[in-house]
């Protein structure tokens, strides 16, 4: 069973929908979905982006805000009967940063909340170690930051699929499906 999943790729992969889907797979017919949104409304854009993801999404989701203390949501919200979404660990990331927080401390308490979790976790992290080095040292934190983060999160993880194009790639899976994968090979 999935506990904790992690969903990575580049912008525009197509990460959050491959995500959305998994959560959806793992709710069942009559689970119920949580989507945590780390992104704060600060211009029209991201009002009208905001309002298009929660329509794509469609009912039976609830939508709670967590742009800092997403340890604390998850702690709240992940039970059993219920898969929680986080969209995205990223943007929390940079969230922390521009607040001022200790983010290896908020970073331990997610982790730390992940394993606690009572309930289907799944998570949604931008790559953002593929390109060039930055040429700043806030760039460079930002990005050390989240890879150490997808790191983390990776570890207590038991799924873990790398978006491209579109196409999921997975990188880590229960010991049971892989189990089963073998013998549908056979």
């Amino acid at each position: 069973m999935t506990r904790v999943a992690l969903v990575t790729g580049g912008a525009r992969s197509g990460k959050s929908a491959h995500a959305e889907a998994l959560a959806r797979r793992l709710a069942g017919a009559r689970g119920a979905c949580t989507y945590i949104a780390t992104a704060e409304a600060f211009d029209d854009e991201m009002r009208a982006r905001i309002a298009q993801h929660r329509a794509q999404r469609g009912a039976g989701w609830t939508t709670r805000e967590a742009p800092l203390d997403l340890a604390a949501a998850i702690g709240e919200e992940a039970r059993p009967g219920r898969v929680v979404l986080v969209d995205c660990l990223t943007v929390w990331i940079g969230n922390l940063m521009h607040a001022g927080r200790d983010v290896a401390a908020d970073c331990a308490a997610l982790v730390a909340a992940l394993a606690a979790a009572r309930g289907p976790v799944v998570l949604v992290a931008r790559e953002v170690g593929l390109g060039i080095v930055p040429d700043n040292a806030m760039a460079r934190e930002f990005r050390d930051h989240a890879g150490r983060l997808s790191q983390a999160v990776a570890a207590v993880a038991t799924h873990v699929d790398l978006v491209a194009a579109g196409l999921p790639l997975a990188l880590k899976r229960p010991r049971r499906a892989r189990r089963q994968a073998r013998k549908t090979r056979r």
